[in-house]
């Protein structure tokens, strides 16, 4: 669960290494309006760590979407998946990832949103 200010691990080669998210998009969950985010959701954050040399700089403002998250979550077999950080990888204006290599595990759930090309790079899919 993703709420505005949390910090996040970034799980891509961009070059960001802590981001801090500052904007989530209201969603209706059970007739409720929801403000924090889940594994698949597309949030904004901006770079508050970066490498020297890498494409995301510090203070810039991104879109990312969550791909692991320390709060579990359950799917619809009756499982419950969580991790043991949350993680977010950046994206450019056309929702595809900014870096080219996707480290650590990712969720079932991001291709269930449509994020084909996070599932082929990276890894391991949990």
């Amino acid at each position: 669960m993703i709420r505005r200010g949390t910090y996040l691990n970034t799980a891509d080669n961009s070059g960001a290494k802590k981001v801090q998210c500052i904007g989530i998009p209201k969603k209706v969950n059970f007739g409720k309006q929801t403000d924090f985010a889940t594994l698949g959701d597309v949030i904004t954050v901006t770079v508050k760590d970066a490498i020297p040399n890498g494409t995301a700089k510090k203070g810039k403002i991104y879109k990312a979407v969550v791909v692991r998250t320390a709060k579990e979550v359950a799917r619809e077999d009756g499982s419950y998946i969580k991790f043991d950080d949350n993680a977010v990888v950046l994206l450019n204006n056309n929702l595809e990832p900014i870096g080219t290599r996707i480290l650590g595990p990712v969720a079932r759930e991001i291709r269930a949103k449509g994020f084909y090309r996070i599932v082929s790079l990276a890894p391991e899919v949990i």
